[in-house]
């Protein structure tokens, strides 16, 4: 019996109790290719050596610092990486701990650059059809996934969708696919 909760009550999971490479591996030795990989979040593989060691380094030195009193060594160069990477074309980071809480503060971030600047009538979310933003009720609201949000819808905030960037279903028979693709592939005006 678990006490865990699981997503779906219904299902018996299988124990992973190992990761190598790619594959997650079972108590009973299954191998699994890790196509998911725990909604993108181990693009470095499973039991990477070199990421354990800089982990353990890292909580030898110092587990946590909060990020509202605190900066690191480790977060400064991490920063400064990311934003080489950028050629500059960024010149901030803002650091999270996952993809629902990136996608919280992107929106309250872009919700108080239109007030800073006198628009406060700003107030809306678009995002594409069959889109996926999260686990919290705003990453859900603006997420496009309709299954997902079909028991919650009223308690979402508002938010609009338009159809997926996809050049060989929805496009207009004028519109070759590298038109297609590259109107949704541009940065839109403010």
């Amino acid at each position: 019996m678990s006490y865990i909760f699981h997503r779906n009550l219904q299902n018996e999971y299988p124990k992973a109790v190992r990761g190598e490479g790619v594959y997650l591996i079972d108590q009973q030795g299954k191998k699994y290719l890790d196509a998911s990989c725990g909604a993108a979040v181990s693009c470095l593989g499973h039991h990477n050596q070199y990421v354990i060691d800089a982990v353990k380094s890292q909580l030898d030195k110092l587990p946590y610092a909060h990020t509202g009193f605190f900066t690191t060594e480790v977060a400064e160069q991490l920063a400064t990486l990311l934003v080489e990477r950028t050629n500059q074309a960024l010149n901030k980071v803002y650091f999270l701990s996952g993809g629902s809480e990136a996608i919280e503060t992107a929106l309250k971030m872009a919700r108080q650059y239109f007030v800073e600047i006198g628009q406060p009538q700003r107030q809306y979310f678009i995002s594409r059809r069959q889109s996926y933003h999260g686990n919290t009720i705003t990453a859900l609201s603006v997420g496009g996934h309709f299954g997902r949000r079909q028991v919650y819808q009223p308690i979402l905030n508002r938010s609009h969708h338009i159809s997926p960037c996809y050049a060989y279903r929805g496009r207009n028979e004028n519109e070759t696919p590298s038109l297609f693709f590259c109107f949704f592939t541009h940065r839109m005006p403010m």
